[in-house]
């Protein structure tokens, strides 16, 4: 347990890093770490999102005290992120495994290929 939780440790730090650096995408990474540590599918996607959410919040404080938070955008992309999470944390458990990773692949591959264009 004791070699668990220092992988669990590292594997946190690097997806909070990724999180913080990039806006996100930090999610991306927790879910093939949080499978390969012995996760379901869904255990491993809901976990992501749990963590995340104290993750966005600490990056989102630093970038709002230096001033790279518009106000403007804050408010309707908050709602708009709160609604869209609600509804896909209600389809969750709703989709097969299967149906899961497929749209996560498609996801993952699709933010690649928007991210190197």
């Amino acid at each position: 347990m004791r070699g668990m939780r220092w992988r669990y440790f590292a594997g946190g730090g690097a997806v909070g890093a990724a999180n913080g650096l990039f806006g996100g995408g930090g999610g991306m990474l927790a879910v093939p770490l949080l499978e390969r540590a012995g996760l379901e599918t869904r255990q491993a996607h809901a976990t992501a999102i749990a963590v995340i959410l104290p993750t966005s919040l600490a990056s989102g404080i630093v970038y709002a005290v230096g001033g790279f938070v518009p106000a403007a955008v804050l408010v309707p992309v908050a709602l708009g992120v709160t609604v869209g999470g609600f509804l896909g944390a209600r389809l969750l458990p709703r989709l097969s495994v299967r149906a899961l990773n497929i749209l996560f692949g498609v996801l993952m591959l699709a933010a690649g290929v928007r991210m190197a264009l």
